[in-house]
């Protein structure tokens, strides 16, 4: 058994009670249908036909589970496939599953890099595993060569100077236990991390926080064998080479340096974004969404008028009421933030966001003027599209 498969077997990550989908679902990037639709499919996907999802490296479920459970709850077919290496995962997933009463899941304990063996998929899940890979590139070849045309795939990867303090962790732990059982291994390490000093750069760092999550994420953070973080530069190459193109990071603002500095002109989009990262330093994972190279496209804009909006993270009712009143909403992610500041005049069209409505009718609604409107939603869209909070999708419709 690889010493990978041996931790998830001994640790399935994330820790997850099946008996707590009776009370909450998980939700979060990548894989809520909202942000799927944005980025892989304009906005414009039609719902009424079945989704083929594969679940590439699926953990305890939380990707999986979020997709089915919520195009369950919206009455939108899918057909979806779970695969992991893992056993004692896929039985917490499917446990979570089974709660749930979802169908039409195939749960499969394999590798994904045999993903074109189990068909050709319209959206691929893959979050938190590709940097697991012997080979993370081989990896995303196999994810390519199982999407179907049309298709993305939204992913999480390791960034490098959000996680500092952790390869030389990760290094020196297994010099000293790589060759104990993974129970034992935790044991000893955990002693030792008590006794490091105040100083030590991972203590020092606030932007990572799995370890104080139980034994399952302090494994996953700190002992992990096989661990890569990307830098922009590094992720972008791989994804060109392997035949995927980015079509956006779930929170553009990040990687926006202009945020952070006066920026030279004439910086390519690779240099900006990664420039930002660098000035940043928090960003721990790039959390994007990607599709064919050959059909390279970026996420929806307002320029569709036929879009249907969505707010995400907040009630567009309670965003509206704050706009017209001139309250304080701060805007933020991994440390970066940005107090909010839009027109009073933008409150009503917020407030008619109800994600089912589309800009057209919206505009209707508010009985604005077609280039009033454009121009004050324009305004919406640039203040909260780069935070992750405006999408397009007709999933509710």
């Amino acid at each position: 058994m690889s010493k990978v498969r041996e931790q998830y077997e001994a640790f399935p990550y994330p820790e997850r009670d099946p008996e707590e989908e009776r009370k909450r679902l998980i939700t979060g990037s990548p894989s809520l249908p909202q942000e799927v639709d944005h980025f892989v499919f304009g906005g414009q996907r039609d719902w009424s036909k079945p989704l083929r999802v594969l679940v590439a490296g699926g953990g305890t479920g939380d990707g999986l589970i979020q997709l089915t459970a919520l195009l369950t709850q919206y009455g939108k077919p899918y057909e979806a496939v779970y695969v992991d290496l893992s056993e004692a995962s896929r039985r917490v997933a499917e446990a979570r599953a089974k709660v749930r009463g979802l169908e039409n899941i195939r749960f499969v304990t394999g590798s994904l890099l045999d993903a074109g063996a189990f068909g050709e998929f319209d959206y691929i899940d893959c979050c938190g595993v590709l940097h697991h890979l012997p080979e993370p590139e081989a990896g995303f070849e196999a994810l390519r060569g199982a999407l179907a045309p049309g298709g993305g795939m939204g992913f999480m990867v390791y960034a490098p100077y959000g996680r500092s303090g952790v390869y030389p962790l990760q290094a020196a732990f297994g010099a000293l236990y790589g060759d104990l059982p993974p129970k034992e291994r935790i044991a000893k390490a955990r002693e030792v991390y008590e006794r490091l000093p105040e100083g030590h750069p991972f203590k020092a760092n606030r932007n990572v926080n799995d370890h104080k999550s139980g034994d399952a994420g302090f494994y996953d953070l700190l002992l992990h064998t096989q661990d890569r973080a990307y830098d922009v530069p590094a992720l972008l190459d791989v994804l060109e080479r392997t035949g995927w193109a980015l079509s956006g990071f779930t929170v553009p603002a990040l990687y926006d340096p202009s945020r952070l500095a006066d920026v030279p002109e004439g910086l390519g989009e690779p240099e900006w974004m990664a420039l930002a990262e660098q000035l940043l330093g928090t960003i721990r994972t790039h959390t994007a969404y990607a599709v064919p190279k050959a059909e390279a496209r970026g996420p929806a804009t307002g320029k569709n008028r036929n879009l249907v909006p969505q707010i995400k993270g907040v009630q567009a009712a309670q965003l509206a009421r704050a706009v017209a009143q001139g309250q304080k909403v701060t805007l933020g992610s991994d440390g970066l933030s940005e107090v909010l500041t839009l027109p009073k005049e933008a409150a009503p069209l917020i407030g008619a966001v109800d994600g089912r409505r589309s800009l057209a009718e919206i505009a209707q609604v508010c009985r604005a003027d077609p280039i009033g409107f454009g121009a004050l939603w324009g305004k919406v869209e640039a203040k909260l599209a780069p935070w992750g909070m405006l999408l397009y999708s007709s999933v509710l419709r």
